[in-house]
């Protein structure tokens, strides 16, 4: 009823890309079904992906000791003037800047016309190793030449695959397909060769001991609920305890509320601080104690896109927590995006996606401590994860042969081990100082636009804004996520909207709802700028048809919207 207003109130004067708008909210059917339609989009060469490849092998390209160029100050100024009048936010309350960058805000041109990348030559070098990212965006029928070029700023929820993954799964379909472990034939020690292969990537790219802490999942979802199904159920009794967090992802909530309930044990959590919108390691410090048994925490936030300071909790509860207490981290968030060094972070497990690191879906890991994987019991039951079956009773295989029973999933498998290597030899360190000057700007140019509140801690100048990764979720006063969505889709843009499976973290900031854009190293700064634009144009037609304020177009007091997704 509320978006039929809004495209009825529509000026007849509007703008072609409005005037699709109203049509599209006019009709529920265009915008649940055909918003996605893609254009065709031809091959690419495999020939200039091996030679980057190659290139890629000698290491990483060289750039600028100091983490952003001398243009980059721009990015940690106060917000424009404009910004301050409609934050309510008086100038003395903002964070000291210099005169020159006070002198910058009454230039005529913007700052970020001249703000240049320090590495901007990287996504350059890898986007046509993503084919998708050629896409071209339009509802059904729409002709070619109206189409948007996808701008994809949704990898936190999945990031995209080059041709090196693709092509490796492609090649082991043709030339290698076979089950693992089980036979003796050519095949079979082949498809064994490159999945026992790929377990060795992901071992490198951790920092392992050995391959055997590598246990393949179906993604990090099963991998956190092998911990908690596994050693949480065979050693929690009442009265022991088990600290998450309010930030994190529910398949990091659920699965200790399941077994929390079945043991007795009781689940703590640590909550956000809303001032800061960082985690409280002042309420942690209360409650680490002697029955603290388990600690599982994110090493991001998918939602607020802060890193939390691993070293210090891990420190803290090795010191003050029960002597036999594990620390699980979620590195969903972190892996992709910084080097994650398990032996460094002095843990105990860790769970990582392959689908967020340009692998496959399908497929994760978990990595444990070899001694405490061959400790606990087996999760699934099955072919392979046993040495010996009889009928009075079974014994198991040590890991990771333990927790993988049956067939596994090979071809997932060998694309994660493609795309480690592929990511390696981007250069995760390249791949992360690019992403946080990149996302610190994303995070600036939103912060900068009146009636928009960007979620998370603002970027850290001392740190070069690595207390963040480049995913920026935010609210708009003006329009509800889903409709907001659904509006940059027609242009072209994908965003995310929603709780981002993280209900409790939005509810104790006091939403129900955000939107979330998230980078990767193909994503550019035309890019944001596109998006940016886009999304100004979307808050104004929706403030033109509904005035301030989203929530009751019909007037009868009430919040009377529906979100479409």
């Amino acid at each position: 009823r509320r978006n039929q207003q809004r495209a009825r109130a529509l000026p007849s004067s509007s703008s072609s890309s409005t005037a699709a708008a109203a049509a599209a909210l006019l009709s529920a059917s265009a915008l649940l079904a055909g918003c996605c339609t893609h254009g065709f989009v031809p091959p690419l060469s495999t020939a200039s992906t091996a030679a980057r490849r190659a290139d890629a092998s000698a290491g990483p390209a060289s750039f600028s000791s100091a983490f952003f160029p001398a243009s980059s100050s721009a990015l940690f100024r106060r917000p424009s003037a404009a910004r301050r009048m409609s934050a309510d936010v008086e100038p003395d309350q903002e964070e000291r800047t210099s005169a020159s960058d006070d002198d910058d805000d009454d230039d005529d041109e913007p700052w970020w016309k001249s703000f240049a990348l320090s590495d901007a030559s990287l996504p350059a070098e890898i986007r046509s190793d993503f084919p998708i990212l050629s896409t071209r965006i339009g509802a059904e029928g729409t002709p070619e030449s109206e189409k948007k070029d996808l701008v994809y700023l949704d990898s936190a929820a999945t990031s995209q695959k080059p041709l090196y993954v693709t092509d490796a799964l492609t090649r082991y379909y043709h030339t290698s397909n076979s089950n693992v472990h089980r036979g003796a034939h050519c095949l079979s020690r082949e498809a064994t060769s490159q999945y026992e292969g790929s377990r060795d990537a992901v071992a490198k790219f951790v920092n392992a001991n050995s391959r055997n802490e590598i246990v393949f999942t179906s993604g990090a979802t099963e991998a956190m609920n092998l911990v908690a199904n596994s050693y949480g159920r065979s050693t929690l009794k009442a009265g022991d305890e088990v600290i998450i967090t309010e930030l994190e992802h529910h398949s990091n909530i659920v699965p200790w509320q399941l077994i929390c309930e079945e043991t007795g044990a009781t689940l703590k959590y640590i909550p956000v601080n809303k001032e800061t919108q960082t985690l409280d390691m002042d309420v942690f410090r209360t409650l680490v104690n002697e029955n603290t048994k388990i600690v599982s925490v994110q090493h991001v936030s998918n939602v607020l896109g802060c890193v939390h300071p691993i070293p210090d909790l891990v420190s803290f509860a090795r010191a003050n927590a029960s002597p036999d207490c594990k620390i699980l981290v979620d590195a969903c968030q972190s892996c992709p995006h910084m080097p994650v060094d398990v032996q460094s972070l002095d843990i105990d497990f860790l769970a990582g996606s392959g689908h967020k690191m340009c692998g496959p879906t399908g497929i994760g890991f978990l990595w444990g401590r070899e001694d405490v994987l061959n400790s606990m019991p087996p999760f699934l039951g099955g072919g392979e994860m046993i040495d010996d079956v009889s009928m009075d009773g079974s014994t198991f295989a040590k890991a990771p042969a333990r927790f993988e029973a049956g067939t596994p999933a090979i071809a997932q498998a060998v694309g994660m081990g493609a795309a480690v290597e592929y990511v390696g030899g981007v250069g995760i360190e390249r791949i992360e100082s690019y992403e946080h000057e990149l996302g610190t700007y994303l995070y600036r140019r939103l912060e900068e636009m009146p009636g928009v509140t960007p979620l998370g801690p603002k970027p850290d100048e001392a740190t070069g804004g690595r207390n963040r990764v480049g995913l920026v979720s935010f609210v708009c006063d003006a329009v509800h996520p889903s409709d907001l969505s659904t509006f940059l889709d027609m242009e072209g843009v994908a965003v995310r909207a929603g709780h981002h499976c993280c209900q409790p973290l939005h509810k104790a900031l006091g939403y129900s709802h955000s939107a979330r854009a998230s980078l990767y190293f193909y994503n550019t700064k035309e890019e944001i700028d596109y998006f940016v634009e886009k999304l100004e144009e979307t808050l104004a037609f929706f403030g033109s048809v509904s005035g301030e304020g989203a929530g009751d177009a019909d007037g009868d007091g009430e919040d009377d919207f529906v979100p479409f997704v």
